[in-house]
């Protein structure tokens, strides 16, 4: 039996790290990609300009989110980005609180339709 929570609409599991976008856009592609995607595929699977992308790495790598990893084959050098295990983590909780908050939604706005308060004039 789980406790009421005073806030109940306070979800603390938003963290702002993801809450945005581009960063949301990115983890779920590297959620999906566990291999790593390079700057350009990841930039066209999130369809975020270069340096929209590189701003939005740069600060979840900060928070060990993900990792930015410089590769040189053959050719041009190429950097790989990869969700870290504890980014993913992370993530997946924020998404499991982002899950709560349309449960909820859904939940009270059909007992709202069903129980409508009587309006008084």
């Amino acid at each position: 039996m789980s406790e009421a929570r005073e806030a109940p609409f306070s979800y603390p599991g938003l963290e702002r790290i993801f809450h945005e976008r581009g960063r949301l856009a990115i983890c779920t592609c590297l959620i999906a990609h566990s291999e790593g995607l390079s700057f350009t595929e990841l930039a066209a699977a999130c369809d975020l300009s270069d340096g929209n992308l590189n701003r939005h790495v740069h600060a979840l790598a900060d928070l060990g989110i993900v990792t930015v990893e410089k590769q040189r084959a053959t050719g041009r050098p190429q950097t790989i980005y990869r969700i870290t295990k504890r980014g993913r983590q992370r993530f997946l909780a924020y998404v499991d609180e982002l899950e709560a908050v349309v449960r909820d939604v859904h939940e009270r706005s059909q007992r709202a339709a069903a129980h409508p308060k009587l309006a008084t004039t």
